[in-house]
């Protein structure tokens, strides 16, 4: 079986430390960046600004051997396997963000808030369906 993974492109943050970082969009996550690569620009023409979609990433920062977190970093809640968490700790580090595009200039989409770090490999694109299933 061949599996293959295609980096799309790449978070630009001020984020830089993955322990501090939020955990959700909507806990005061900062304006980001996207920078495709040129290859998928054809890819991405239809993407509109103001436009909700979900963005996968590859955490490429993660502990990939950990199974059990403390929900939220905190300390004082009981140890939590990672299949029930957002921690971006995990076997397979996939990061998904429901996000909004505020703006596209050529291969950058600026997303109004993402908790992903500076350097974060996007992986996937993928607009949410409206009403007509599109």
């Amino acid at each position: 079986m061949d599996l293959t993974l295609r980096v799309l492109g790449v978070v630009r943050s001020p984020l830089t430390d993955p322990a501090t970082a939020p955990r959700f969009e909507t806990e005061n996550a900062p304006r980001a960046e996207v920078v495709l690569d040129p290859a998928y620009r054809t890819a991405a023409k239809s993407l509109e600004a103001g436009q909700e979609v979900l963005l996968f990433t590859w955490f490429h920062l993660a502990d990939r051997d950990c199974q059990e977190v403390h929900p939220r970093r905190e300390g004082n809640r009981p140890l939590t396997g990672v299949f029930s968490t957002r921690s971006p700790d995990r076997p397979n580090p996939i990061g998904l963000h429901q996000v909004r595009i505020a703006a596209i200039d050529g291969d950058v989409l600026t997303i109004e808030a993402l908790e992903a770090v500076d350097g974060t490999p996007v992986i996937d694109i993928k607009p949410l369906a409206d009403r007509h299933g599109r």
